[in-house]
């Protein structure tokens, strides 16, 4: 009994030792009320790079986890290579669930989403483990959308901290950025799949070209086959339609392309080791 319980105890050890690492919740101060995130920080004093994460229309969590596997995976990754990595809860922070399916949408993309990334980032200027000038956007469907707009020269921040390294949207909503003639103050990559019926690849194709000398860099990756959430791992193929989850799209197709995913996994570490 004695020989099989020691190696109970040491199995328990080595699990522990291995278990994934939980984030810190952190409050951010906005002009009215507080932002709440998630914060996961390297080991040490840094300085180090650091990646502000925007959730989609899901939200960032629910009432089990804090942060939904989906984001902790990327999390978990960036933070492998060295990142901090601080991802804002724009919904729960207004005590909202999913905005996926709602008919009026409470918190846009290109206003209060933009308020969150800048406090985000002001917050991250004053912490001492931080380099200033390595702090990076991520963005995720409606998450990306609203980079799109706090890159662009007019949203801009009027501090004297340096400006973001860089900004990388996973299949935003680009017909309104198309339309407006976009452009961006930071290199930005955009990562799309060829048949994503939630989003709109060509429009997303559109809005790049379209920048090209007027624009910080700004570079779109389009993977054939893929749909909306090609990144997402261990989700097959299926119509949002056939879903009763608020957390989903009313429409498209969603789920994994474990080629697309890997290869984003790659173009994401690229982007932002420039």
């Amino acid at each position: 009994m004695r020989p099989l319980l020691s190696a109970l105890v040491l199995l328990l050890l080595m699990s522990s030792a291995h278990a994934a690492p939980a984030p810190q919740a952190v409050e951010i101060p906005l002009s009215s009320g507080v932002l709440h995130a998630q914060l996961f920080k390297p080991e040490g004093e840094g300085p180090f790079p650091a990646v502000i994460a925007l959730h989609g229309c899901g939200g960032l969590g629910s009432h089990s986890e804090s942060v939904s596997p989906r984001y902790r995976d990327w999390a978990e990754r960036l933070l492998k290579s060295g990142n901090a990595v601080l991802l804002p809860d724009s919904y729960g922070s207004r005590e909202l669930g999913p905005q996926c399916r709602v008919k009026e949408v409470h918190v846009k993309a290109r206003r209060e989403r933009v308020t969150d990334i800048a406090a985000s980032r002001a917050w991250l200027m004053k912490q001492s483990w931080v380099a200033r000038d390595r702090v990076s956007l991520i963005g995720w469907a409606n998450g990306a959308s609203a980079l799109l707009w706090a890159v662009r020269p007019q949203s801009a921040a009027r501090d004297a901290g340096p400006d973001f390294r860089a900004a990388i949207a996973f299949y935003p909503d680009c017909r309104i950025s198309a339309g407006l003639g976009w452009s961006a103050r930071v290199p930005t990559l955009v990562l799309i799949g060829a048949l994503d019926d939630v989003s709109s690849p060509p429009a997303c194709r559109q809005m790049v070209d379209g920048a090209h000398g007027r624009s910080a860099l700004a570079r779109i990756v389009v993977y054939p086959g893929a749909y909306h959430d090609f990144d997402r791992a261990n989700t097959p193929l299926h119509a949002a339609s056939a879903s009763s989850d608020a957390a989903v799209p009313e429409h498209g197709h969603l789920g994994t392309d474990a080629e697309a995913r890997a290869e984003s996994q790659k173009e994401v570490a690229e982007w932002l080791a420039r």
